[in-house]
């Protein structure tokens, strides 16, 4: 069977999802990356797995479910942590997907999870709107396969990718996702998931704003003259 594999951060204030503030607060960002991650390791808990491992850079909290084995990540950059990820679970196939997708579903990981997924398949990758990717799993983990990809970048699905086949690899294909990075992104990822945790919790966020907006508004008039 296929090993799981979540790579996150601690949903901590001022430590994730920074590019949510504003308009949100860095607590509510946080609340929001914790609602994703939340999403995220259920959809995990659902699926058939021969392992369930989630690498993490901080501290588990009340979010971490019962049933998921934790490490710390890695030091070093990203593609050095995703690496040593796919590392510590060399001895069969892994999928590894982040924290940014809570709109992931079992159906969407199905493919990979199928009896037949690793029949003529070595590289399974889930390209991101963004240009990033979402999701890759292998067949054979290979460190090698994702040292040196530069991270963050709107051409490191492409570059990835292209170390795939450039090795050899016969890859397949995950459907596009969008990553939850900007507001707009977490208002289009609700609108895909809208009965998840995130988007419960982005729900009630924004009508706050929206609230706070409009008495900000109000308070800004000037008095009428009598």
């Amino acid at each position: 069977m296929t090993a799981l594999l979540v790579i996150a951060k601690e949903p901590r204030p001022g430590h994730v999802k920074t590019r949510l503030t504003p308009p949100f607060t860095p607590a509510q960002a946080a609340a929001l990356a914790e609602a994703a991650l939340a999403d995220t390791l259920e959809t995990v808990l659902r699926c058939p797995a021969r392992r369930r491992t989630l690498f993490l850079d901080g501290t588990p909290g009340r979010w971490l479910p019962p049933g998921i084995e934790v490490i710390p990540q890695a030091s070093g950059s990203l593609d050095e942590r995703l690496a040593a990820a796919f590392a510590a679970v060399a001895d069969g196939p892994a999928l590894l997907v982040g924290m940014d997708t809570p709109q992931l579903t079992p159906k969407l990981l199905a493919p990979v999870l199928d009896p037949d997924a690793w029949r003529e398949c070595d590289a399974w990758f889930g390209p991101a709107e963004d240009g990033g990717f979402w999701a890759l799993g292998l067949a054979a983990p290979d460190p090698a396969l994702l040292r040196g990809i530069p991270m963050s970048a709107p051409y490191t699905g492409a570059a990835q990718r292209d170390r795939l086949t450039g090795a050899g690899l016969r890859v397949r294909d995950l459907p596009l996702l969008r990553d939850v990075d900007t507001a707009p992104d977490a208002d289009a990822v609700a609108a895909a998931a809208p009965g998840s945790r995130f988007a419960t919790r982005l729900k009630c966020y924004s009508r706050d704003l929206v609230s706070f907006q409009r008495s900000t508004r109000t308070d800004a008039r000037p008095p009428r003259g009598g």
